[in-house]
């Protein structure tokens, strides 16, 4: 060891070797604690809290073992991985995040500490550049000692390379939670005293851009929608309120744009007045007090609902003449900051935005940068981009890892990667990829010019079976087939044909769809990325490379939902194969998951880390114990269907029923969370246990270890079976 102790692999596979020692103890820890408190014996806590607080129920001798195990193996591990860190070449992102788990994990306990403050001083500051997302997620964690040293290597970080932090800590300072606000705003004070100009320009383009995200038409109508599932779907008056009462609060603040101005014109009396019946009705306790606010709020709804469609375009000067005003900022384009690069400023940002009419109306924003290039972005509201972040940051290790390899290397075999900046928690921007259409788009152009029905096996399937979703399995494999059998499916296939200018060209696009359709079918595997429908993925007109949008569901949460559970592994439905070359699977697709799939169970240690990293993530966490909440219900809903519940309707039929049914909670998404650490750890346990599995092919038997070649063989039937495919949500399109 001391002979080689200056060479990458050796330092990295020493400080492996006790991280996974210290992980094997914790989770034994963690098991005697789960069984104990299902025992009844009151001993049934955390073991982090035991290793904290020093309980005298759990017994000195437990407490000190525990202990031992940490001095025993966190604390080589820790410095071990800072000696590896410092020796690595190139991306040392998974050595990174197995540090952070252990910092976070142990660093409450001094020596941990003591080697985690020493290491910092001997790795370049730039390794953690790689890591903000994860270090901002954990400033307000509840160990102090760890705080401070996150908050001072933050602070340090704001020093060196304030454009990489800015971003991520705005969002952090807008935190709901007391203790995440505080800790985000201390670092933005320190990063005011050497950059304030770039911090006050900060939070005013985030502030902007999140307006212009979300009008105020836009929030009260889909506010109001979600009130109205919370009464009349739920009978949860609080929860009703709960989603009110911060739209109230915006509007009494008062208007700050001529977008804003009109709301408050055409719709502030009436909700005013429908604010004063609520309050009305929590003097009394008189439903009819509702009821009359509810006609308003409907009345609100219903204008709102017209009046959205109509919202092509936006204009700076009315929507947020601060951002029209901007001009030669500080402030680096968003996604552009490299250290080892020039910086890219934001020299003004376009006038007008085009709306995107889908259901949630991204805009398309054009930002200058200083460089004279134009920049665009997808700037979307009503959804979290955090985890979509942290997809990016898996995608980039294995983008390293395939380049690394010579067979994928050779073949230019990569993701297709685009920047993603969270602004809010419900808002952000999304690197624009140019020359992209969805699959949805392209097949419904097709059909249009084709004069096709865009829903025509579906209307066979109807037609056959009108009580579809009624039927057993088999009968729902029969009239799947039936329509199968009717149609061709071969609308991609021949778009790509029509679309090439040669047939050189056809060749070279082919290739690559197909190439670019396996390695994410592979790595979509590993992820348990689910929701793969044609809006989901994208294709390159020029290069004809596959593009997958929308990490929203992952580690196969879509298959555990409560409706339309997931049965397949990815997307490999009829109109791909179609597409591929003669031989459809086999040739091409096949070879190229055997050997994406071969890289990735070769780099396992490696993905476990990031993956691990995703799992503990106390930001994104709660989408764990969350899979069947009402956001994957809606999810479902909104895409099987084309129309939204009507109020109205809600409103004839519903009763308020007794004060038992309002007992439940309306589930909003967490900012921060440190969620109950028991039934968490579980969970999370067992998502990286079944990644693991994936990852050296035990994922069909655990007592069996399949062959690369077996294992996708075996995906590739599950994929394409029409038992599993008939099962899926219609939106879904498993015909196509």
């Amino acid at each position: 060891m001391d002979k080689d102790k200056n060479w990458y692999k050796v330092a990295h596979a020493w400080a492996y070797m006790n991280y996974e020692a210290a992980l094997f103890y914790k989770n034994q820890e963690q098991a005697k604690l789960m069984q104990e408190s299902q025992l009844g014996s009151g001993e049934g806590m955390d073991l982090y809290t035991s290793l904290t607080q020093d309980p005298p129920s759990l017994g000195s001798i437990r407490i000190a073992s525990s202990i031992e195990h940490v001095r025993m193996y966190a604390v080589p591990a820790v410095k071990g991985f800072f000696h590896s860190i410092a020796l690595s070449y190139g991306s040392s992102l998974q050595d990174t995040l197995r540090l952070l788990t252990l910092w976070f994990d142990y660093g409450h306990i001094t020596e941990v500490n003591k080697a985690v403050m020493e290491g910092i001083k001997t790795v370049p500051i730039e390794t953690w550049l790689q890591v903000i997302p994860q270090l901002i997620a954990r400033i307000d964690t509840p160990r102090q000692s760890v705080g401070e040293v996150i908050l001072s290597l933050l602070e340090d970080i704001g020093k060196n390379h304030p454009q990489a932090l800015i971003y991520p800590l705005t969002v952090a300072a807008k935190s709901t939670v007391p203790a995440r606000n505080i800790a985000a705003n201390r670092v933005l004070d320190t990063m005011t005293e050497h950059s304030g100009m770039l911090v006050e320009q900060a939070k005013m383009v985030s502030e902007e851009l999140i307006r212009v995200a979300i009008l105020w038409h836009e929030l009260w109508h889909e506010g109001l929608e979600e009130a109205s599932r919370l009464y009349f779907g739920e009978r949860n008056v609080k929860g009703m309120f709960a989603a009110l009462e911060p739209l109230h609060a915006l509007v009494k603040r008062g208007a700050q744009t001529l977008k804003e101005h009109s709301f408050t014109q055409a719709y502030g009396k009436e909700l005013k007045e429908a604010n004063d019946w609520c309050k009305q009705y929590q003097k009394s306790g008189n439903v009819k007090d509702l009821t009359q606010a509810w006609d308003t709020y409907y009345h609100v709804f219903r204008r709102v609902s017209k009046q959205l469609p109509q919202l092509t375009s936006l204009e700076l000067n009315y929507v947020s003449p601060k951002l029209l005003m901007c001009r030669d900022l500080e402030l680096a384009v968003p996604g552009t900051y490299n250290p080892n690069k020039p910086i890219i400023r934001i020299a003004k940002v376009e006038s007008s935005l085009q709306v995107i009419t889908s259901k949630q109306r991204p805009r398309k924003l054009s930002i200058k940068g200083s460089n004279g290039k134009d920049f665009m972005f997808l700037l979307k509201g009503h959804e979290d981009l955090r985890q979509d972040e942290r997809v990016m940051q898996l995608f980039g290790l294995v983008n390293t890892l395939l380049t690394k390899d010579p067979e994928t290397s050779r073949r230019n075999i990569t993701i297709q990667r685009y920047s993603v900046i969270p602004l809010s928690t419900n808002s952000g921007l999304i690197g624009w990829v140019p020359h992209c259409d969805t699959l949805h788009t392209l097949i419904r152009d097709y059909r249009d010019k084709k004069k096709i029905l865009l829903n025509i096996e579906h209307r066979i399937m109807l037609r056959m079976a009108p009580d579809y979703d009624h039927l057993t399995l088999m009968q729902k494999v029969e009239v799947f087939e039936h329509a199968l059998n009717n149609t061709n499916g071969d609308d991609l296939a021949k778009l790509l044909w029509l679309k090439s200018p040669s047939s050189e060209v056809w060749f070279d696009r082919r290739t690559n769809f197909t190439r670019s359709l396996a390695v994410m079918s592979m790595v979509g595997y590993v992820l348990g990325l689910g929701d793969r429908h044609p809006s989901n993925l994208m294709l390159d007109r020029l290069s004809g490379k596959i593009l997958h949008i929308d990490f929203g569901d992952c580690f196969e949460v879509a298959m555990t939902r409560e409706k339309f559970p997931e049965k397949i592994p990815f997307r490999l439905t009829r109109m791909l194969i179609h597409a591929m070359e003669v031989t459809g699977i086999e040739g091409t697709y096949r070879k190229t998951c055997q050997t994406v799939m071969k890289v990735l169970r070769e780099n396992k240690d490696s993905l476990m880390a990031v993956l691990e990293a995703f799992v503990y993530d106390p930001l994104l966490n709660w989408r764990l114990m969350d899979a069947q909440n009402k956001g994957k219900h809606s999810k479902v809903r909104s895409e099987s269907s084309s129309s939204i519940q009507d109020p109205n309707d809600m409103i004839e039929e519903v009763e308020v029923q007794s004060q038992a049914d309002s007992k439940k909670t309306d589930s909003t998404i967490p900012d921060s969370g440190f969620a109950k650490p028991e039934a968490l750890n579980e969970k999370a346990v067992q998502i990286i246990n079944r990644v693991r599995d994936k990852l050296t092919g035990r994922d069909f038997d655990p007592n069996k270890v399949l062959e690369v070649e077996e294992q996708v063989d075996l995906l590739i039937k599950q994929a394409t079976s029409h038992l599993n495919l008939c099962q899926s949500y219609i939106g879904w399109c498993p015909f196509w």
